[in-house]
């Protein structure tokens, strides 16, 4: 038996799932452990301090300071609106008056005395965080958020695009039918879409002018991701793209049919209100792509949940590299001693077989389990 050292890709009927809602700053836990939370009810909350601008008075009025901050007509603290004015200046025995006016909205948080100029902190934005997934509150962190917990169907994927969106989950194309743009309607509004191969581009945009919040496919082209994006994808962290649809992709890039399993679980949940986020990140601090479906059942035991991650005979396995990119299947051998592969590096291989029938040998880095 040998660890396996690149990340499982988890695709499970049924598995303990937590997640941690927290704040960017520090505000308050609008819940305790135990209750019960749906994916759109708000579990913390705060405020992002507004920046602070600074309007010139002494210039503006074209005053020394000293005269400037007699002319200010309002105190440090006070609340401003848009357009109030905040100081005036009269000359000629009072007949003629310069005012200055508040550009923008907020609160007078500094009056230097030193340069006549007033500082106004911007009003602050309010933040708040969802529950994203149905579930119980498992533990609280104080200031800061919580970790929902929920017993459900959980189905990562290998690359995705968008955030955290919501929706029924439904199933119009076949195990071996790509999502096309005739396939997409009105109806899908509001619902995640799922496509047993790729999808066009010609559906993505339609998908997302109806107002469609997700779709989970095996595969796309990489141009089409690039048209519906817009630019080309960098190296960093996905999942923060200003678009109406979040996508998922099951196996990579190109024409790769989703796995039989992989289709059949989603295919189960059909009809079911399930999560999804399309962050994804590669390098260091792996995060997939997911699909998250709460159920009814109860929980797995402990010792069921404990299993994943360990390579042996039988585990369910992924090839992540050429020739066989994409391809599922399931390990047949673990042989102990050292290879020298094409590249000539001396490494462990696996023997898998692979869905249809045909045995290869791999270096066991070049694969990823597909925990159950």
């Amino acid at each position: 038996m040998g660890t396996a050292y690149t990340p499982g890709l988890k695709i499970s009927s049924g598995t303990i799932i937590n997640k941690t809602r927290r704040l960017p700053l520090k505000g308050k836990v609008l819940v305790n452990v135990g209750d019960r939370v749906d994916s759109d009810t708000i579990v913390a909350r705060t405020e992002i301090p507004g920046i602070m601008q600074t309007v010139r008075v002494a210039e503006i009025l074209g005053l020394e300071p000293p005269d400037a901050i007699a002319a200010i007509t309002i105190q440090q603290g006070d609340k401003v609106e848009a357009g109030q004015v905040i100081a005036i200046a009269k000359s000629f025995f009072g007949l003629f008056k310069t005012e200055c006016k508040a550009p923008f909205a907020g609160t007078a948080e500094l009056i230097s005395n030193a340069t006549g100029h007033v500082g106004i902190r911007m009003q602050s934005k309010p933040v708040e965080v969802d529950a994203y997934i149905q579930g119980t509150i498992s533990e609280v962190i104080p200031d800061e958020g919580v970790v929902v917990q929920t017993y459900g169907a959980l189905v990562q994927g290998i690359f995705g695009i968008g955030g955290e969106r919501m929706g029924k989950i439904i199933v119009p194309a076949g195990p071996d039918q790509a999502l096309t743009e005739d396939i997409v309607d009105e109806s899908h509004a509001g619902q995640i879409l799922v496509g047993g191969a790729g999808v066009t581009i010609g559906a993505i945009k339609k998908a997302a002018s109806i107002g469609v919040n997700g779709i989970v496919v095996g595969a796309i082209v990489d141009t089409d991701l690039i048209d519906y994006l817009g630019h080309d994808i960098g190296v960093a962290i996905t999942g923060q793209e200003d678009i109406p649809t979040t996508l998922i992709l099951t196996e990579g890039f190109g024409s790769i049919k989703m796995a039989d399993r992989t289709y059949k679980l989603l295919k189960s949940l059909e009809g079911r209100t399930v999560s999804i986020n399309g962050a994804t990140q590669i390098r260091a601090g792996v995060i997939r792509p997911e699909v998250v479906a709460p159920l009814d059942e109860a929980p797995k035991t402990k010792a069921e949940e404990s299993q994943g991650q360990i390579l042996d005979i039988g585990s369910t396995i992924r090839v992540i590299r050429e020739p066989y990119f994409g391809e599922i299947g399931s390990v047949t051998k673990l042989p102990p001693e050292l290879v020298e592969v094409e590249s000539g590096a001396v490494v462990r291989i696996l023997e898998a077989e692979l869905v249809g029938g045909k045995i290869v040998s791999v270096p066991r880095a070049n694969v990823e389990i597909i925990e159950t």
